[in-house]
């Protein structure tokens, strides 16, 4: 199989480990998960267990990744937990660059997936917290990034939805593509209203959700995933960890995934997050519009291009997104009482 795929070839591995010292390779593991274009095999040798990943094109930018490792070596000195990197035989880079790929080995932490237990909720909020407090003054060069706040390529997104050139075009498709604008929108002002534009920007994971971690005994054992990592205020990172965590879905075709959200997962990661990091009232009260804008940016940008959210129907993933919207908005005076308390 040529580079390239969704999985190793025998010479990729081959000629990829040849960097690395890590001894006689006993077993190999496809490693399923996370990013279909991104290849993941767990290597078994006699110097112990690893993973290796290569990155998928538009995620190789090696500016990223190398910015990316800085953080995780960063946080790995001040014992937050996070996957060890290793570096290249000679060269001692954490970042291998071969035929236009980029590879990263890890070394293989054991643990298990997010439990949906409140101990576990509140433990993920509390880390991303000390994740936030550790970076505040952590070094970069990148430009601020406002996330999905009062964005344009969102609007110009749902706007293509909404058009005959859509790779949904239909009625209703618009009618859903116009109810989300207006959300957006009511919601981006609201945000703004507050002071969005004067909070403080820092480093933040950028993708905090539990697919990322992995847990032992109600403990975060390890952050698997700095792809995203970025330059922007901490509350959008927290708005998303919400979102992730609370998010009721688990049915395979999301019109059959109800409107709500688990008001004790929210609960229980606003007071996680806050016994850690305080917050004033305002970013408090944004946090259920920025839940909002978060939600409609993720789901378009894909869906305006392909018609699909991953390998899900595009009309039915903006569907729930509308319902889960209107959810939000609608209850936004009861939320924000009990993240206050």
């Amino acid at each position: 199989m040529p580079r390239g795929g969704t999985q190793f070839s025998s010479e990729e591995l081959v000629c990829v480990l040849s960097h690395y010292d890590i001894g006689v390779i006993l077993r190999l593991k496809p490693l399923s998960g996370g990013n279909r274009r991104t290849p993941k095999i767990v290597l078994i040798s006699k110097k112990g267990k690893f993973i290796l990943k290569r990155r998928p094109k538009g995620k190789d930018d090696l500016s990223q990744v190398t910015f990316a490792h800085e953080i995780q070596r960063y946080l790995a000195a001040k014992s937050f937990p996070v996957t060890a990197l290793v570096s290249t035989r000679g060269d001692n880079e954490t970042a291998l660059q071969l035929d236009h790929h980029i590879y990263e080995l890890f070394e293989f932490i054991s643990g298990t997936r997010y439990d949906g237990s409140p101990e576990e909720t509140t433990e993920a909020a509390r880390r991303l917290a000390e994740f936030h407090r550790l970076l505040t003054s952590f070094p970069h060069q990148l430009p601020s990034v406002n996330c999905y706040h009062d964005s344009p390529a969102v609007r110009r997104h749902l706007k293509t939805i909404g058009s005959e050139r859509s790779a949904l075009p239909n009625t209703q498709m618009r009618s859903t593509s116009d109810t989300l604008m207006r959300l957006y929108n009511e919601s981006c002002i609201r945000i703004s209203q507050l002071g969005f534009d004067s909070w403080p920007r820092q480093v933040i994971h950028g993708d905090w959700h539990p697919g990322n971690m992995l847990f032992s005994k109600g403990r975060l054992a390890a952050v698997l995933d700095f792809d995203a990592v970025r330059v922007a205020s901490t509350i959008t990172d927290l708005a998303n960890g919400m979102l992730q965590f609370s998010i009721v879905g688990g049915r395979p075709n999301p019109a059959e995934w109800p409107d709500y959200f688990d008001e004790e997962k929210l609960d229980q990661f606003v007071k996680g997050y806050r016994s850690v990091s305080e917050l004033d009232k305002n970013k408090l009260d944004a946090l259920p519009d920025l839940m909002i804008e978060t939600m409609i940016a993720e789901a378009v940008m894909p869906i305006a291009a392909t018609g699909f959210f991953g390998h899900l129907s595009g009309s039915d993933f903006l569907d729930m997104i509308l319902r889960k919207a209107l959810w939000l908005n609608k209850r936004r005076e009861k939320l924000i009482p009990a993240f206050c308390w």
